[in-house]
């Protein structure tokens, strides 16, 4: 069998900054991030901080990367780096880096997409799958079910129209008084709650509608805190916490979930920060189960931001020869797209 070729990726999209080193067999040498905890004193991150922290991070991270693996860099077959979406200050430090390795090195440069990286994470985790398969990209910014044809040719049958499902956890949260990210704490204190305390909507609830809304619901949520007494909130966190959480995740399920039992897929890849939510993880298996449908999902450690991912997503288009210039451009712009 030929020797897998070795890819360098670089993630830089928000405030972690991500180095890795993965083969084309999808099996992770390396994968190292650097968080900047800076930003906890402005309540969220500071686009022009996170840009000058990825300039101190990105070079010692790599630096770490390479001999920590004990891959020097004669060994890199190509340089990877995701270019959108991202905040575009940071976004440029993470591309200017791999130009400059891959333009030194004489290597190809593989741009990729920051949300394609997040599902492709599933391939590191179970390299097995197949096309044709579903995606459903859930995060603080992004609500998208994709349909893959191929590895390298998608569909987006369905996308939030307003808000995206990972924003009402952070604003349901804020409300609430419980901090940020207002994921993983809604998750944990939903553990202990009552998922029909409170039936709060869920947008776009018509057959055959594959797109997501969560404005209505994000503002019925806020509507019902602000009704609540300081006391009477603190004894409803759980149960309001899992109402709000069954609410958001409940249209996520069913959507999906009926897209592929109609179209006869057999896979759903779970991708995004929200997929490290506990809930929606076991609730879309089971529902999924019910039709012979497997589900797949990243290890906790891959639903953040990371370089591996980077580098996973970035394999189809080496394989594939799909390089891209050096006078490539990063932006900002949302959704899931191949560059």
């Amino acid at each position: 069998m030929k020797e897998p070729s070795l890819i360098l990726a670089f993630e830089s999209s928000c405030d972690d900054t991500s180095v890795a080193i993965v083969d084309t067999h999808y099996r992770v040498l390396v994968n190292l991030s650097s968080a900047q905890p800076q930003h906890a004193a402005y309540g969220g991150v500071l686009p022009e901080l996170a840009s000058r922290l990825h300039i101190n991070n990105i070079l010692p991270l790599t630096h770490n990367a390479l001999q920590q693996s004990g891959i020097s860099p004669s060994e890199i077959d190509a340089v990877a780096v995701a270019i959108n979406p991202g905040l575009i200050g940071s976004l440029v430090v993470g591309l200017a880096f791999a130009k400059s390795w891959a333009w030194a090195r004489g290597l190809p440069l593989i741009t990729v997409n920051h949300l394609l990286s997040h599902i492709f994470a599933n391939f590191i985790t179970d390299p097995s799958i197949k096309p044709p398969f579903m995606a459903l990209v859930v995060s603080g910014g992004h609500t998208e079910l994709i349909w893959f044809k191929t590895m390298l040719d998608f569909e987006i049958v369905g996308k939030t129209v307003d808000d995206a499902a990972g924003e009402i956890f952070d604003k349901a949260a804020k409300a609430m008084g419980l901090g940020f990210p207002g994921g993983p704490i809604i998750d944990q204190l939903a553990k202990s709650g009552n998922p029909d305390f409170i039936q709060f909507p869920r947008g776009l609830n018509r057959k055959g509608n594959y797109n997501f809304s969560y404005s209505g619901t994000k503002t019925a949520i806020i509507n019902h805190i602000r009704t609540l007494s300081p006391s009477d909130l603190q004894a409803q966190l759980p149960d309001l916490a899992a109402s709000i959480q069954q609410a958001i995740i409940d249209p996520l399920i069913k959507k999906t979930v009926t897209w592929a039992r109609q179209n006869q897929i057999g896979d759903i890849l779970l991708a995004g920060g929200v997929a490290a939510n506990s809930a929606l993880r076991q609730q879309l298996t089971e529902a999924a189960d019910k039709y012979k449908i497997k589900v797949h999902f990243p290890g906790l450690e891959l639903c953040m931001d990371n370089a591996s991912m980077v580098a996973a997503a970035a394999i189809p288009k080496y394989l594939a020869g799909q390089f891209s210039p050096l006078d490539v451009n990063a932006f900002s712009l949302k959704g899931t797209r191949f560059l």
